[in-house]
């Protein structure tokens, strides 16, 4: 393969640890609501959908519920509210970029490659992550959970980046920790390297089948 002309990144286990301030975040909330804390892994476990997802999905661990009950709930707007202002406090607090992400990006932006985030994360928390740790100017498209009507394993974010710097699907990579990042790779048409520490609902990441597993980012030509 070619080194690729656009670098697309997925963000939570791919290039931010972020799993222990959202496990705050969530814990913060369960306690406001004198509800039975979770534990670190099962928040790593859920993460993948966004944090509205993970929210209900920790809200029905600990009532022992399940998730369609909890998202029938006349509780869970009020419960959701709270986790946000929990969220916004801790966001940025607790994380920390991976091994190699800041010097890989830096060498990336340096040979030309363009570079793009595109994650499931809702927009106001991945700036906050981005800015918390300087990686915002790296990359000149982010797309968030919420920039579409449809999120990852859509193709759509992959494809407006393609389009937006003009290049082919087959030009570029996408990079990932997760299925739902290849599966929305291979919707895209685009080549998906992954990376072994994320978040991976608990699953096998070679269980999806990616072109390439990389023990870091800084395998990324």
């Amino acid at each position: 393969m070619k080194p690729p002309r656009l670098v697309m990144f997925d963000l939570d286990g791919t290039l931010v640890d972020t799993a222990p301030e959202i496990c705050d975040a969530v814990n913060d909330t369960l306690c406001h609501f004198a509800l039975a804390p979770v534990a670190l892994q099962q928040v790593k476990d859920w993460i993948g959908h966004g944090t509205h997802s993970l929210l209900v999905q920790a809200l029905a661990c600990s009532q022992c519920q399940t998730e369609a009950a909890v998202r029938a709930s006349a509780a869970l707007a009020g419960i959701a509210a709270v986790f946000k202002i929990r969220y916004a406090r801790r966001c940025g607090t607790g994380s920390q970029p991976y091994a190699d992400v800041v010097q890989t990006l830096e060498r990336l932006r340096q040979r030309g490659a363009h570079l793009a985030v595109v994650t499931n994360k809702e927009s106001a928390y991945t700036q906050t992550v981005l800015d918390a740790h300087g990686l915002t100017p790296f990359f000149g498209a982010i797309i968030s959970g919420d920039t579409f009507a449809t999120k990852k394993p859509s193709p759509e974010g992959v494809s407006a980046c393609l389009a937006q710097f003009g290049v082919a699907a087959s030009e570029a990579l996408f990079v990932g920790d997760s299925s739902i990042d290849v599966a929305t790779a291979r919707n895209a048409g685009v080549p998906v390297w992954v990376v072994p520490y994320g978040y991976n609902m608990g699953q096998p990441i070679a269980a999806s089948a990616p072109d390439r597993t990389i023990a870091t980012i800084g395998a990324i030509e």
